[in-house]
C-alpha cells in the first residue's frame, strides 16, 4: 500500500439530515486559521472550469441510462474516467459537485470524464438496478472509446461514497465475466459494507462530538443504507452489492481517498488492507480535516484541492509512456 500525505484539506457532507449549526467544540475547530470553510455560507468558491459537455443515452437492462461526457478526446496514451456519484444510493446525481465539479476539473486537465446517471434506490428500486446501470455506462464507454478518441484499455473507473460501491461491484462482475478490467479504480470514501470498524489511531472525539448530525454515520445508518440498496438483509447481499465482503483478488490497481473525520474511515482502511493482502497495488490518501463527502462540499474551495490533486495524479500515473 502506498500512503500519501496531503497538504491541508477539509471536511464535507455526510448522511442526510438537515444541516445544523455546529456546537461550540466544533466551532472552535472551524475557527482555526487552517480550518475548513465548507460550512461557511460566505466562503468564496471558484466555479468549475468551462469544458465541452454533452450527454448520450445507452439502453440499459432497466431502461435508458444517461451518460454525461466532459472534455474532448484524450491525448495519445492518456486515460479517461468513468465516474459514479455518491449519495447513499438514494440521492445525488451527475449535477452534484463531487460529480460535476470534479469532472470539469479533470477534463480541463486533459482527462475526459464520463459521468453515469444511474437509477437511485428509491420507490421500490434496489440492487441490481443501480449496479446494472453502472455496468451499462462502463460497457458504453468501452464500446465507443475509439469514436470518442479514447483508449479503451486506459479507461479508469471510480466513484464517491455509494458510487465507490458501484465501481467496485462492477469491477468484481467484470472479473467473473472475463471482461476487460479498468486500468485503475479511483474510490473516494467508498461505502463498501454495513460496518464501522475503528480507524487506525481512532477518531478525535472532541471534533467528532461537535460534528452536526448530518455529518455523522452510525452503525444503524450503515445498516439502513445497505438494506435499502440490497432490498433485504445485508446477510443476503451478493458480493457485487456489498463488495467490502468480497475477495478483492484480481481487482485492478486501486486509489483510495479517505477522510480524517469520517466515521466510516475504518472501512476504507480495512478495504485498503484487504487489497494489499490480495496483491492489488493500492495508493491511499488521507484528506486531513475532512469528513465524509469531502469532494462534494469543498468544491471550489482551496481546502479541497489536495484531494483533487491526488485523484488527478493517480490518473496521470495510468498514462502509457
Amino acid at each position: 500500500m502506498t500512503p500519501t500525505k496531503p497538504a491541508a484539506s477539509a471536511p464535507a457532507a455526510g448522511p442526510g439530515n438537515d444541516a445544523q449549526a455546529p456546537d461550540a467544540g466544533f466551532a472552535e475547530y472551524l475557527a482555526r486559521p487552517e480550518g475548513p470553510q465548507f460550512l461557511n455560507p460566505d466562503a468564496v468558491r471558484s466555479p468549475g472550469p468551462d469544458v465541452p459537455i454533452r450527454t448520450v443515452t445507452e439502453d440499459g437492462r432497466h431502461g435508458p441510462v444517461a451518460i454525461r461526457i466532459y472534455g474532448e478526446a484524450a491525448a495519445a496514451g492518456s486515460p479517461a474516467l468513468v465516474w459514479l456519484h455518491g449519495g447513499g444510493f438514494v440521492s445525488g446525481s451527475v449535477d452534484i459537485p463531487e460529480s460535476d465539479y470534479l469532472a470539469r476539473v479533470l477534463a480541463a486537465q486533459g482527462t475526459p470524464v464520463l459521468s453515469v446517471d444511474y437509477r437511485l434506490a428509491r420507490n421500490g428500486v434496489s440492487f441490481p438496478v443501480p449496479h446494472d446501470d453502472a455496468l451499462a455506462g462502463w460497457f458504453w464507454a468501452r464500446k465507443n472509446a475509439a469514436s470518442l478518441g479514447l483508449d479503451p484499455d486506459l479507461l479508469c473507473l471510480g466513484g464517491a461514497g455509494a458510487g465507490g460501491n458501484l465501481a467496485v461491484g462492477a469491477a468484481l462482475y467484470l472479473i467473473d465475466a472475463g471482461k476487460p478490467l479498468p486500468a485503475k479504480l479511483l474510490l473516494a470514501y467508498p461505502f463498501l459494507d454495513a460496518e464501522l470498524p475503528p480507524p487506525a489511531g481512532g477518531l478525535d472525539d472532541s471534533v467528532m462530538a461537535g460534528l452536526p448530525r448530518h455529518l455523522r454515520f452510525t452503525l444503524e445508518d450503515c445498516i439502513r443504507t445497505a438494506e435499502n440498496y440490497v432490498g433485504g438483509p445485508v446477510s443476503m447481499a451478493p458480493s457485487y452489492a456489498m463488495p467490502g465482503y468480497a475477495d478483492p483478488a484480481g481487482l485492478p490497481p486501486t486509489a483510495l481517498l479517505a477522510c480524517e473525520y469520517d466515521d466510516a474511515r475504518g472501512s476504507t482502511e480495512q478495504f485498503a488492507s484487504a487489497l494489499a493482502r490480495a496483491g492489488v497495488p493500492v495508493s491511499y490518501f488521507l484528506a486531513e480535516g475532512a469528513v465524509h463527502g469531502h469532494l462534494n462540499h469543498t468544491a471550489g474551495l482551496p481546502e479541497g484541492q489536495a484531494a483533487l490533486d491526488f485523484l488527478a495524479g493517480q490518473l496521470a500515473a495510468a498514462r502509457r509512456p
